[in-house]
């Protein structure tokens, strides 16, 4: 089957001029404009993997330590009726699991060291179903038992406190006992007997794991602060939470996991759109590099354009010839783009990990940030619209030259040839 012979001779005219000194020039700007598109595209690609892989890592870990949604009585207090609650939590078909649990913040010491910590109590029979920390630290969990004052601590809170399981600490909570001599603080000596390691560096340096009940004498309550729900599909938690408001006797506070870290979830969006927004901007200059392109191969080309016009060429040919020629360099260097994001983003778990050793540094330091290791996420929803935007960029960028070749007078082009 023959092509149309403007696609044939776009494409002559954009991989002709290589060998040839008279056009060289042209095919060397070309070349740069079409790497150009390519880079833009494969950074663009890889950017926003890393952040979305960014999001997600830090998302699955969170959720490893907290619930999907959370019912809570106001200032702290316990649950008028827990198993009232749990029962009714129970009805709505999205929650597969729900445990009591107690929350309050103290100071835990050893020594003369001490830190501030968040003090969970759970109940160790049913907190494996709403979090898979407890899954994963199940035998840490189970010593946790009524009236033994055992406590399970994260990985760097056990570090910075220098404790191993077995060893004593103190455990400093708020709101002291008035005395004759003053108010002085309740404390409780406890011994650890686990530590987990959740991979969110915020948990594993301040939470504080005990039995509810241990957690209801030393805090003075007459039962659980809350209840903690896991649901059949997290993205769901907004709706559910609605519902269960609805639905929920008493005067409860609920609120889903996408509501405890709204600012951080919000602030990497925002940088996402910006990143988004800046290295199409990228793209969008190298696919406007085209123009210059294009004008000196209508220049060039001046006299080709007269002939064809001579046999009959209607100019609406003309400009499909040019705007064929720059359609390929931008379809060329985004498919060059595409497959160079996507085969780092892809790999970009042996690639970074080779860097940081041959430079000997790290980019992600684990007191620092939340992970420290680069995460990718590869996904279709920013792929595709990064190719639409590159292809439509570089067919934009063709209309003027194209349509400046199309008025070429063929009678003024040829005066002096």
């Amino acid at each position: 089957m023959q092509l149309p012979y403007e696609l044939a001779l776009g494409w002559r005219y954009t991989r002709a001029g290589r060998a040839t000194r008279r056009n060289g020039f042209i095919s060397f700007i070309s070349g740069v404009s079409m790497l150009g598109i390519a880079l833009g595209v494969a950074a663009l690609i890889i950017v926003l993997s890393v952040m979305n892989g960014f999001q997600k890592e830090v998302r699955d870990r969170m959720l490893s330590v907290v619930s999907h949604v959370e019912i809570f009585a106001p200032q702290g207090a316990a649950l008028p009726d827990p198993a009232l609650t749990l029962a009714e939590a129970r009805k709505n078909p999205e929650v597969v699991g729900a445990a009591p649990f107690v929350s309050s913040q103290a100071l835990i010491a050893r020594g003369e060291d001490m830190k501030g910590a968040l003090v969970r109590g759970i109940d160790p029979a049913r907190e494996g179903e709403v979090t898979d920390l407890a899954a994963k630290n199940a035998d840490a969990v189970q010593t946790l038992t009524p009236g033994s004052f055992h406590v399970v601590l994260g990985v760097e809170l056990a570090r910075a406190l220098g404790v191993r399981v077995g060893d004593a600490v103190t455990l400093i909570a708020p709101g002291g006992q008035v005395t004759p001599a003053g108010v002085v603080p309740r404390l409780k000596q406890m011994t650890v007997s686990g530590i987990f390691e959740s991979g969110h560096y915020e948990y594993d340096s301040a939470l504080v794991l005990l039995h509810h009940a241990d957690a209801e004498r030393i805090f003075r309550l007459e039962g659980p602060t809350g209840i903690r729900l896991k649901l059949r599909d997290l993205h769901q938690a907004p709706e559910v939470t609605q519902e269960l408001a609805r639905s929920l006797s008493g005067d409860l506070l609920i609120r889903d996991w996408t509501q405890q870290n709204r600012t951080w979830f919000a602030a990497v969006q925002l940088e996402k759109r910006m990143m988004f927004i800046i290295l199409t901007l990228i793209v969008a200059v190298a696919a406007f590099n085209l123009v210059s392109t294009l004008v000196m191969t209508v220049t060039d080309k001046r006299a080709d354009i007269a002939i064809l016009r001579t046999l009959g060429a209607s100019p609406r040919s003309i400009m499909a010839v040019f705007v064929v020629q720059g359609a390929l360099v931008g379809v060329i260097g985004t498919a060059c783009g595409l497959a160079l994001g996507l085969l780092v983003a892809f790999n970009i778990d042996v690639i970074v990990p080779a860097i940081e050793h041959a430079l000997h540094a790290s980019f992600l330091p684990k007191d620092i940030y939340l992970i420290s290791q680069m995460p990718s996420d590869p996904q279709t929803s920013d792929i595709a619209p990064i190719a639409i935007i590159s292809l439509v960029l570089a067919f934009a960028a063709t209309l003027y030259p194209s349509w400046r070749a199309s008025r070429v007078n063929p009678a003024e082009a040829l005066r002096y040839e």
